[in-house]
């Protein structure tokens, strides 16, 4: 929140302060004294609307080995853990050891959120259908929650079976995501003042700096997780059940931030509606690499890489205003 506070702040100051002095752009005068100006502009910016997110995702569990056990009869699976703490039933055989970071994650990431931003920047002298900007643009938390998170076929070793299908652990978790991106923006239109009452289509590109915060909370419940000692960094066991229960931090400060280099492609029109002020429609393309979920501990002092979304492409369709002094 006090960086959103911080940026809002620096944009507010940019916009405020060339308005209160009564900055503009100089042009320039010809021999008989007769001033003309050169077309450029301050540029200010505001937008928003809805976010559509997809991206692939990754299991970034590492090494993580468990013991299952399967009943011959009905294919049905179980822990170690489970097995043991169940009498060990006779009916179930042990089917081997296999690895859970080898198991893919049972969906995808496919969300629609809010999405707000600003921005500001100019017009360039004598070439007016350019525009830079730096853009700020805000993708509202939303959650990536699976019960199970783990499920597919599972390669094992040492027992009765070469494969199995596995479904492993439980998690809730949150993102958002702040992108602050230099823009270049083309407006077709002849050069010259831009119309009243017409749209005006444009196009842009850009490089971004992506700054996505994630929360985790996983639940061992399959018992596949809980014979791990390493992870009793981040968790401690029931007394009663034995069972590992995670530290689950539900601020993301507890948790490290994904930090990325962005991709920014912008396309749409803006609505000349009085001089210098138009009404922008478009969608902006975001494309951030990697984005990683962590497991962490109560204070945040250790961490431990769960998932990650891989080639996150957020798909903004918005509309805004933009002031051009």
């Amino acid at each position: 929140m006090k960086a959103k506070i911080s940026i809002f702040s620096m944009l507010m100051a940019v916009i405020v302060m060339p308005a209160v002095a009564g900055w503009q752009y100089d042009g320039y005068y010809v021999n008989d004294g007769y001033y003309v100006d050169d077309g450029s502009r301050f540029v200010v910016g505001l937008h928003g609307g809805l976010s559509m997110a997809h991206a692939k995702m990754k299991n970034e569990i590492g090494s993580l080995n468990s013991f299952y056990y399967v009943n011959p009869d009905t294919g049905a699976v179980i822990s170690e853990f489970v097995y043991d703490h169940n009498g060990e039933p006779a009916e179930y055989i042990l089917a081997g050891q296999g690895n859970v970071g080898d198991l893919p994650l049972r969906d995808d990431f496919k969300k629609s959120v809010f999405t707000g931003g600003g921005s500001v920047g100019f017009t360039f002298p004598n070439h007016t259908q350019w525009r830079l900007e730096i853009d700020y643009d805000y993708i509202s938390e939303t959650n990536y929650n699976q019960t199970p998170l783990l499920q597919g076929d599972l390669a094992l070793i040492g027992g009765n079976a070469s494969v199995i299908n596995v479904s492993s652990t439980g998690a809730k978790s949150t993102i958002s995501t702040d992108i602050i991106s230099a823009m270049a923006y083309y407006d077709f239109f002849d050069g010259k003042t831009k119309p009243l009452n017409k749209f005006i289509p444009y196009v842009g590109v850009g490089l971004g700096y992506a700054i996505s915060r994630t929360t985790l909370n996983i639940y061992d419940i399959y018992g596949d997780l809980s014979y791990d000692a390493e992870l009793l960094n981040y968790a401690t066991k029931n007394s009663s059940t034995d069972i590992l229960e995670f530290d689950n931090p539900t601020s993301a400060d507890k948790y490290p931030a994904s930090n990325n280099l962005a991709l920014v492609g912008a396309i749409g029109a803006s609505y000349g509606i009085a001089e210098y002020t138009f009404i922008d429609v478009g969608a902006r393309f975001m494309y951030v690499p990697k984005i990683s979920w962590n497991i962490a501990n109560t204070d945040g002092s250790k961490h431990r890489e769960w998932f990650s979304a891989e080639k996150m492409l957020y798909t903004n369709l918005t509309i805004g205003v933009r002031f051009e002094f």
